[in-house]
Formats: structure tokens, sequence, C-alpha cells
């Protein structure tokens, strides 16, 4: 699983991300760090042509966008047409009943190869009770396997609930992820560049449950290894990018922290 990271830096896949505006730029740079090749678009006019050419596609409602709503769908649905695979990210879905109607509707129509979110917005899309606010978790579940398992089969995709421990399942296994650091909370961003991280290595593998964990893995070693040195909030984030590229192999196999 760990050579999918070589295989990112060698394809250099193309990320196209329909994608939260606040954090655009950050998933641009945190794309290119890992190796991938980011595409930002929010053209109706050339949709089809992108999602052609693209290697993966994000989804990412997090600026709910009111010309968005059917981009969204739309990029969704050709994505299934041309077999490019794509993921879900519901920001703050249980926000407001506009953004739960929505992903509703996305989930309804569009086959999704994985759906990440915090523990809040993956158990909320399920139907279960959450106690999430605005677009943030209050959760931090230490054993979920069986009820991620149990998600993924409801929602019929990969599924990645992210939280002090990360999981990862595809209805079959479930993957725990314990590395990581508190500062990934204190920064925007973090979660929606876990997605672009995600897409990437969706990109050069059909393996969606390895993809949707390495991509987890990759933020949160990435995180932990940027905190060593107790850096304040700003400089954790520069030195989270620098973390992720320089990412490798060796650090995966020594410090990564998982159970599958």
């Amino acid at each position: 699983m760990f050579e999918l990271l070589n295989k990112v830096r060698e394809k250099n896949p193309l990320v196209l991300h329909y994608t939260n505006e606040v954090t655009i730029n950050d998933c641009a740079n945190i794309t290119l760090a890992l190796g991938g090749s980011p595409l930002m678009s929010y053209s109706h006019e050339e949709v089809e042509e992108v999602i052609q050419i693209a290697s993966s596609v994000v989804i990412n409602i997090g600026t709910m966008n009111s010309n968005g709503i059917e981009l969204f769908l739309k990029a969704g649905k050709l994505a299934n047409k041309y077999n490019k695979p794509v993921l879900l990210d519901p920001v703050g879905v249980f926000a407001t009943k506009t953004r739960a109607n929505l992903v509703k509707r996305l989930i309804n129509e569009i086959n999704f190869t994985v759906i990440k979110g915090n523990i809040s917005e993956v158990k909320y899309i399920a139907g279960l009770k959450t106690s999430g606010q605005g677009v943030d978790s209050n959760e931090d579940g230490l054993d979920l396997r069986e009820e991620i398992k149990a998600i993924s089969n409801k929602l019929n995709t990969t599924v990645v609930a992210t939280g002090k421990v990360d999981f990862v399942s595809d209805g079959v296994s479930v993957i725990e992820i314990y590395n990581g650091t508190e500062k990934l909370k204190k920064v925007t961003g973090t979660g929606c560049m876990t997605g672009s991280l995600i897409a990437s290595y969706l990109g050069v593998t059909k393996k969606s449950i390895e993809a949707a964990a390495m991509g987890v893995l990759t933020m949160s070693l990435g995180g932990q290894l940027a905190d060593k040195n107790n850096p304040s909030i700003g400089t954790f984030k520069v030195d989270l990018i620098n973390e992720i590229y320089e990412m490798n192999i060796e650090k995966l196999e020594e410090m990564g922290k998982l159970k599958w």
C-alpha cells in the first residue's frame, strides 16, 4: 500500500476539484506537495471536457453556493459515466437542512468511490445520532470499527471517518489509523486537504480502501511530524505542507500506526 506514494509521484494524477472556496488554495498546494496535479473548476460549460481528462474528482460542499448545486450533480454523474473515481466530502452536512438535502440527493444520484468526513458527518449521513456543530465534530469515537463497517455497507462505498482515531472501511475490512495531532483541528483546511490526498491516490489505484487509508495516513503522520517541534499554529500549517512534500515510504513504514 505504501508504494502508492511513489506511484502518485510517477504518474502525477490530475485531480479535479469542485471544492470549498475557503480552502481551495490549501487543496491545490497539498495536491502538488504529494505529487498530483490540481485542477479547480466552477464552470458548467467545461465540466464534461475536464471530467474526461481527470484522474479523479472531488466534490466538497463546504462553501454552499446555489450555482454549484447542479454543477456538483452534473460532475458526479459524468464521473460515473466516464468511470472516474469520485470522492464526496459532505462538510457540515448536519449544519442545515439545505446541506443535508443536498448530500442526500448527491448520494442517491451518484455512485461515490469514497465518502470522507469527520465522525459526526459520517454518522449523520448514515442516519445516526450525532453531536456535531457547524462544520466541526464534537465526537472522537475510539471504538467504531463495526459501526463504520456497517455504515460503509449501508452507503455501498468506502467510508472514511476522521477523529482521534481515523477509520476507513470498504464494508469488509476496516483500517484504523492512530497517527495525528490536535493541531490538525486548529487550522482550516486539513479535512479538505485530506480529501485531496485521497483523490490523488485514487487517481493511481482501483483499490479505494488503500487510497483512502493512504490519504488519511499521509495527513495524520504529516501533521504529527509538523508538530514535533511544537510550532505556533501558523507555522504548523506551513510545516504540514513541507512534511507532505518530504513524505517517503521509510517514514510511513517506521512511524505509521495502523491496524487492519
